[in-house]
This record gives C-alpha cells, structure tokens and sequence, in this order.
C-alpha cells in the first residue's frame, strides 16, 4: 500500500511538473519587452506568416526557451548528480573547476584573437570547460584516490580558483575584454543564435540519459561502498562516470549561456522534497524542474525591469528564499 501511495505520488508530481514546464515554455514565447498573443506564437511555431512579431518569436525568443530547457535540464541533473557522489547537499556543478574553465578560455579568446561573434564565445568556453575537466581529473586521480569523489572536488576549487584569477587578471589588465565580459560571466539565456543550441542538443540529450541510467546504481553508492559493491554496483565507476556526466552537462551549458548559479544547488533539494530520495525520480524531476526554474526567472527578468535582468541574477533572488525555507523546514522536520 505505501508502494503505490509513492508511485502514485511520483506520477501526480511528474505531471504537475509537466504542466508548470508547459506553462513556462508559452510564457517565455509570448512574454517579455513585448508581448505576443499566444496565437500569433503558435502560428509562428506551425510556420504560417505571423508578420513582425513570428520573426521574434522565431528568430529571438524560440532559441531563448530552447536554451532554457536544454540548460536547465542540464544544470539540474548535474546538480543532483555532484550531491549524491559527494553526499554533500551544499555541492553544485561549479565545483569541479568547468565554470572557471570556460570562463578563462573565453577571457583569453577575447583579450588575444578577438573573438566577439556566440558562435566562437561558445567554442571557447566549451573548450575550456572540457580542458578544466580534464587538468581537475589528473589532479585529483594523481594519488590513486579514484575511487573518492572529495578529492576531484578539491582539485576542481583549487584549480577553479587559480583560472578565476587568471581570467581577472585577463579582463582587468585589457579594458575591451572586461566590457566583454561581463557580459558573458552575468549569464543569460538571450544567445540570439539557434544553431548554438542545436549543436549542444545531441550531447546535452546524450549526457542527460546516461545519467539518467545511473539512478539505481547512486542509489546503492548512497549505502556505502562495502554495501554498494555487495549488492554488484561498482562505486569508483559509478562515482567516475558521475563525475565526466557532471562536467559535460555543466560546462556544456555554460559555454552556451554562460555561468548560471544556483539552479544546480536548489532544484536537488526540491525535488528530494517532493519524491523522496530515490535519484531513480529524483534526475528526471531534476530535468524537469529546473527548466521551469530558469524559463520562469528568464520572464521575470525580461518583464520586471526596464531592458533586461539577467537570468542568473533572478535565479539567485527566487531559488534563495526557497532554500532557506526548505532548510528551516527540515530542521523543524
């Protein structure tokens, strides 16, 4: 009976979930500077003349959902991934160094060849993203500790901290480049280039249901490794591949839109709120949520204040409320 209450409560949640993404993809179509009828968007959407506004519905606000959905699918599962390999709830994707990483690459890509145009921003952040990940993975396997996750997160803070600096050092010693900057390192879903998230989609869609696979097997790493490796799961593989998965989501949607905060962070704690701790729900709840998040903090954004918000710092003044509510509420719990 309890079994099927939970499987009864995982399908109302889904759904739920389903409607709220729903409602945020039509709103981040139709809302914004200007709105747009929700009929001229759906004809724009069925490729029937829409005048001036199927042009910004196609051309501007159909790759600023997409990178929505695709990002913050991303961004959540990746989350949900680091805090169940650490088993620390305060982990978020950023710690592994991909943040940093794309960040000076796309620094060193503006200061020394000149790059200004999203399609090379995005190569050199992903570049630096997939290198990061690399140097953190040497660093942190250099002394045969493969099988514990703390010390990959170590190394991605030391040496996040150490391409931090470099790319400060980067924008403030050259003025153009910092004026570039920041506009890139506030984060924003307004990339303006559709091509960029049909790139990213393959392997944004590949990498989210890999680890969507992993879900059973985190399951029995959550019990321990002596447990774990008694009930056939292999911990140091789990817990590796886990790591690749966290990188190549989190750097692959930073390159595209941008470092992002917080929605990694947040979105795992409400999700383990709502279905438990089973990451068999938990990762595509994640994947739904998240998208949510991030769409509706876009529309906010767009629609609060005069020109733009960017999109992480809403994220920032919604998701932290939350958290702390939720903390205080598992506490009294």
């Amino acid at each position: 009976m309890k079994s099927s209450r939970s499987i009864s409560r995982f399908a109302f949640v889904v759904v739920a979930a389903v409607c709220l993404l729903a409602l945020a993809v039509l709103g981040s179509l139709a809302f914004g500077a200007r709105s747009i009828p929700v009929e001229t968007v759906v004809a724009s959407l069925a490729g029937r003349d829409a005048g001036p506004d199927g042009v910004l519905v196609l051309g501007a606000r159909l790759p600023r959902t997409l990178a929505g959905l695709a990002g913050g699918a991303a961004l959540g599962i990746s989350g949900a991934l680091i805090q169940a390999i650490s088993r620390n709830p305060l982990s978020e994707p950023g710690l592994l160094g991909v943040n940093a990483g794309a960040g000076l690459a796309v620094a060193v890509a503006i200061a020394l060849f000149g790059a200004v145009t999203p399609p090379a921003l995005f190569a050199a952040g992903f570049l630096g993203a997939m290198v990061a990940t690399g140097l953190v993975f040497a660093v942190g396997s250099a002394g045969g500790s493969r099988s514990d996750p703390s010390q990959f997160i170590l190394a991605g803070m030391a040496l996040g901290a150490v391409m931090a600096g470099a790319a400060s050092a980067l924008t403030l010693l050259n003025p153009a480049t910092f004026d570039r900057m920041r506009f890139w390192t506030a984060g924003t879903l307004d990339i303006g280039d559709l091509s960029i998230v049909l790139s990213v989609l393959p392997v944004l869609s590949g990498a989210s249901l890999a680890a969507l696979l992993l879900g059973g097997p985190l399951n029995a790493v959550a019990l321990g490794n002596d447990v774990a490796e008694s009930l056939g799961a292999r911990p140091a593989l789990v817990q590796g591949a886990g790591l690749v998965l966290v990188a190549l989501l989190c750097g692959t949607t930073t390159a595209m839109t941008g470092p992002i905060g917080f929605v990694g962070l947040m979105v795992p704690h409400l999700a383990r709120w709502l279905v438990g701790q089973d990451m068999r729900r938990v990762l595509p709840l994640c994947a739904l949520l998240a998208p949510v998040l991030l769409l509706f903090s876009d529309i906010v954004g767009r629609v609060a204040v005069a020109g733009e918000l960017r999109v992480s710092i809403v994220t920032a003044f919604l998701g932290a409320p939350v958290l702390i509510w939720m903390a205080r509420h598992a506490q009294a719990a």
